[in-house]
Formats: structure tokens, sequence, C-alpha cells
């Protein structure tokens, strides 16, 4: 089976008829963008249309979160709305998942879920 034949069988073809080469299930905010944004669960193993390249995703990508545009180097920053959101901590795919595992703020502290107690202790009462 070839590429396009593999494209044909899992994407419907009306999602591949989105603005600037986009699938329609992603948004791109900014041309300045590297990332666009998932306008609904991705799952992995699906292909999607970026800038009209498919891309095969190797995790499903959540509803709402950023995947990755073009190829982001460790280091480089990361644009959304066309403005830089943070940096990225390792190399990143196109199509992969940008999130806290691989993106750090350059506004706020990131922190993750290691470490936390999740019953009540240590909260105020």
């Amino acid at each position: 089976m070839t590429t396009s034949d593999a494209w044909s069988a899992r994407v419907d073809r009306k999602t591949l008829d989105g603005p600037e080469g986009m699938d329609r299930r992603v948004i791109l905010l900014s041309s300045q963008d590297n990332v666009c944004v998932a306008c609904t669960d991705l799952p992995a193993g699906d292909l999607v249309r970026i800038d009209g390249t498919a891309v095969l995703l190797s995790k499903g990508i959540p509803l709402g979160h950023k995947l990755a545009r073009r190829p982001i180097k460790a280091g480089e920053k990361i644009y959304k709305y066309g403005a830089p959101i943070g940096t990225a901590t390792r190399d990143i795919a196109p199509g992969a998942h940008v999130h806290l595992h691989n993106l750090q703020s350059d506004y706020i502290p990131s922190f993750g879920t290691e470490g936390i107690d999740s019953g009540a202790g240590g909260r105020g009462a």
C-alpha cells in the first residue's frame, strides 16, 4: 500500500480541505506559529495534513493541545498566536504532541504532578 493509499484509507477526504493545506481537525492560529492546535481528539496512528504534508501521529493528541507544525530543535522558541510561549526542552518531530514534557514556559514555572500528594494532607483548612 502506498502512502497515498494509506492516507485515503485512514482519513475522510473532507478533512483534507482545510485552509492553507491544513487538516480540518487542526487549526493554525498564526502563520508565524510552529505549532497548530487539535480541534478534536486525534488518535495515534491517524494521518494529519500539516502544511500540505501527511504526518502520521505516533501518539494521540487531545482536543485543544498543540502539535508541532515542523521539526523543532531543543532550545528553539515555541510560537502560538504569533508570540513565543516557551522553549522546547528537546527535539520535537512534526506532528508530535507539544506540552509540558517537551516545553518549558518562559513566563511561569512549569510543574509536573510527580511527588504531589493526592490526599488532603499539606493543604490548608
